[in-house]
This record gives C-alpha cells, structure tokens and sequence, in this order.
C-alpha cells in the first residue's frame, strides 16, 4: 500500500507536477491452416456478464483482412490480467482462447485493491472479503501511525481472497465469450513469416495438444514462458511469503476493518510485512528481493512481531511466489504481448499488482481489438508498440520510476523506515496518498503544502539517520561493554 505516498511525494519533489493535466485515454480461418482439437478437461458455468469495454475508436488500416475467418488469440494465463484480456478481446469480435494451468489455485497474495477497481471492473460486493477503513503503519522501533484518517465515509481498501476474485473473471471472460482451456503450456513455435501463425503447444488431461493462432498475450507471471519464448529478457524477481492463519473470534475481530503493515530489518531488508483479514483469517506474510534465501527467517520475524495479536491461531496454508521488480526489457516481440507479472508490472515500495494486471490485460485487449477492426484484419507488431505499449507507459512508466526511487530512498535502512513513519503521520500526506491509491489519479494538491511536506520529509530523513547512528554507536559500545 506505500504506492499510495507516490504522487505526493512526486509533487513535493516538483510542486508543478501538480499542475500537470492527466492523459485521458479510453480504458478502456481456414480450418486447412487453423485447427486443434482443444481439449475441455474442465468447464464453468458463467456467472454475471459485466458491462462491456468503453466505446473503441476504429482506425483505418492497411492491415489485411482475414480470409474468412476472425483474429485468433492465445491468451496464456487466468489470473486478473489474462481474463481480462480475454474478456475484452471476446467482447470484441476476436476468437479467444483462456488458458489456465491450475483455476483452484492461487498465489500468495495481499489480495488489496483500490476502490476504483471495483466500479472499472464491475467487481460485485459479495467477492469483498473486508472492508478496511484502518491500517497502522508501524516502524522498526514500534511507532505506529494511524494511516487512514483522513478517508470519508464511503471510502475503503477492499480485500479479497484471489482464489475468489481470479475465478470470478475467468468466468466473466467466458459469458463473454472465451473458450477457457485448463491446460499447461509447455512451449510456442514461432512463425516462419510474418503473416504465418503461432503454434501453442499444451498437455491437457494428461495427452499433448496443439493450437494455432495469430496472436498470444502472454499473462503467466513472473517465470513466464510465454517472455522465454519470445527471449524477453530477465528482470529481478523478488520472493513474497505468506501464511494464512485462522484466528480466535475475539483475535479475529480487532482486524476486523484493520490492515497492518511492519518495517523494519527483522521483517525485510528491503520490502514491508503484513497482516491483511480476510473472510475467517488473515494473511500474514514478508517479501525481499535481496535476501530470498532468508524469507523463513524474516516471516519468523513478523510472527514475532505480531505474535500477542494472532497468539491460538492456527495456519491454513503457506504460500510463496516470485514477485517482479521492474517492467521487462521486452513486453512487445511479432504478435506477441506480455501483460500483468509477465511484463513486471507490479510497483516498487508496495507490490502492488492486482490492479496493474487487469488493466493492462484490458489495456492490451483494447489495443488488439481496435487494430483488427474488430477481429476481421492481421495486425503487426507496430500496432501492438502504437495502441498498447505507447499508451501504457503514458499512463504508467513514470509511477514505477519514482516507486524505485521511493523505495530506495525509505527502504535502504532502519533510520530511513522511521522516517517514513513520521512523514506517513502527517494528514495532508495521508489526503493525498489516498486519493491518488483509491482513484489511480492525480491528486489536486496545495504548493505550500507540497513544499512544506516536501521538507518535512527532509527533515525526517536527517533526524533518523542521525537517531540511528546515534543507537548504533550505543549497541556497539554495549557490546564491548563500555
């Protein structure tokens, strides 16, 4: 949730940033040559259909038309990013193809997701788990802030169990549409020329099978095969741990509306923990990017930290996944797209992700639609950079950029995490973090403000580091018993 500080922090830094006028974008075969067998080893009954796209421009093209036949798409991956891609490029007109390994399971995940989402994405109120109106940020020296006073009454932080939400839109994305597959892609032949298909290959109920199609997006996380076979690049990952713990009902009830986030070197070297209720628990967890070869060590840390609040609890599963750091180096290769933690689009500071998945698997659906006029046209790799790619990073790419710079600014020590704290403590930060979290937009703010939290912060960073110095010098000289 620290992504929330970002467009504050940006504007402190460039009070004019403030003045800045938002992007407005709309957020929105020949059976010779064409065949598969497709396999359904499992099948869902839709549920509610959601309200289709926003209104898409249709731009003439020299893209050629298709003989006969509609656009195909591979869409490998039903996570949020996947069915929303799916969803969007059925709606379309384009013939889609869900693939997903295993629908029962899910990745460790906080499960926060801003409250625009749930009206962009017609998420229905059932799938909310919690309705949080009160998080604490608590430092490595347990000063705890009250992160949240300043929310109105209708205002929240939704949390929900992914396992809910993902089955939620691979169902949608089939009322729309999509053929789901649950099946493991094990690898894609690349065409032999530019207007030639793709071949995805993929074991389903325990035999081989083959797909052709004309385009893939690529939405199978962080170790994605899809961003292998198109020779991607690497970027850093890091690892979240998770374990979901069942609480007493009175333990239970004081997180009831309640998140909780702990920093400090005993929980991450270089990320935050958690405590964040679901329906009948809540998941308390850690991440690092650094150190993964102590992620036991520090989610040890965290249950020690909050250990008098989940004390007769009991675990009900562990959960680890990696988590990417930074865009990829190639997100766009031929006809072939990667979205969500395939693309690395989840922020610094804070990993969130759920939100960046679906919207640039909506984003990318959009995009595919708009160039193929409607399923009925070829389209290139030029159109996937134009329609998808240039509006992303428009929206997006300076976000990630300054959570980078946040995080190794508050992240990279104790005295830096304290802070943090005491900045976070300050309502005009909270006013502003919040409304640009819960809207994914702009804050209006006020320059005096901006500038004096801008050196408040300064501030801060100087007090604390002198602070910790100081209690370094005092640890050392106790253990040489001075």
């Amino acid at each position: 949730m620290f992504d929330k500080f970002i467009h504050s922090s940006m504007a402190a830094a460039d009070p004019l940033l403030l003045q800045t006028k938002p992007h407005h974008h709309h957020h929105h075969l020949l059976s010779s040559v064409f065949s598969s067998s497709l396999p359904l080893c499992s099948k869902t009954t839709p549920s509610s259909i959601s309200k289709p796209p926003s209104s898409l421009i249709i731009a003439s093209t020299a893209n050629p038309l298709l003989p006969g036949r509609k656009l195909r798409a591979a869409v490998i991956g039903g996570g949020p990013a996947g069915s929303s891609a799916a969803e969007t490029l059925a709606s379309g007109g384009i013939e889609t193809f869900l693939f997903e390994r295993s629908p029962a399971s899910s990745k460790p995940c906080g499960g926060a997701i801003p409250l625009c989402m749930l009206e962009e994405f017609s998420i229905p109120p059932e799938l909310i788990d919690r309705r949080v109106t009160h998080m604490k940020i608590i430092s490595p020296s347990n000063l705890t802030v009250d992160f949240g006073k300043t929310l109105k009454p209708h205002e929240y932080v939704a949390m929900l169990r992914r396992e809910v939400l993902d089955s939620f839109l691979r169902r949608r994305a089939e009322s729309a549409g999509a053929t789901a597959i649950t099946a493991l892609v094990t690898s894609i032949d690349l065409p032999s020329s530019p207007a030639s298909p793709y071949t995805v290959h993929y074991t389903a109920c325990g035999s081989r099978h083959s797909l052709t199609v004309d385009v893939v997006i690529g939405a199978d996380g962080a170790n994605s095969r899809v961003a292998k076979s198109i020779k991607a690049g690497d970027y850093r990952c890091a690892i979240a741990f998770q374990e979901r713990i069942k609480l007493p009902d009175d333990k239970m009830e004081y997180y009831q509306n309640l998140a909780e986030m702990y920093i400090g070197n005993d929980v991450s070297p270089d990320f935050y923990a958690w405590v964040f209720p679901k329906c009948d628990h809540v998941a308390v967890g850690t991440g690092t990017i650094c150190s993964k070869q102590s992620i036991k060590l520090y989610q040890k840390g965290i249950r020690e930290r909050v250990e008098p609040k989940i004390r007769g609890g009991k675990v009900i599963k562990v959960e680890a996944h990696p988590i990417p750091e930074h865009p990829r180096p190639v997100r766009i290769r031929g006809r072939v797209a990667l979205i969500g933690d395939a693309a690395g689009y989840v922020t610094k500071c804070s990993g969130e992700g759920i939100y960046f998945a679906a919207k640039s698997g909506r984003m990318c659906g959009e995009a595919i639609v708009k160039a193929s006029e409607g399923g009925w046209r070829m389209i290139s790799e030029g159109d996937l950079r134009r329609e998808y790619l240039k509006e992303w990073d428009g929206k997006y790419l300076a976000t990630y950029r300054v959570l980078d710079l946040l995080q190794s600014v508050f992240y990279g020590n104790n005295a830096a995490r304290e802070a943090l704290v005491e900045v976070c403590d300050e309502e005009y930060v909270q006013r502003m973090t919040f409304e640009s979290y819960l809207y994914k937009r702009l804050a209006d703010g006020d320059r005096w403000e901006d500038a004096k939290m801008f050196f408040n912060a300064v501030g801060s960073l100087i007090r604390c580091n002198i602070v910790g110095k100081n209690m370094q010098a005092l640890n050392l000289n106790l253990r040489r018993g001075v």
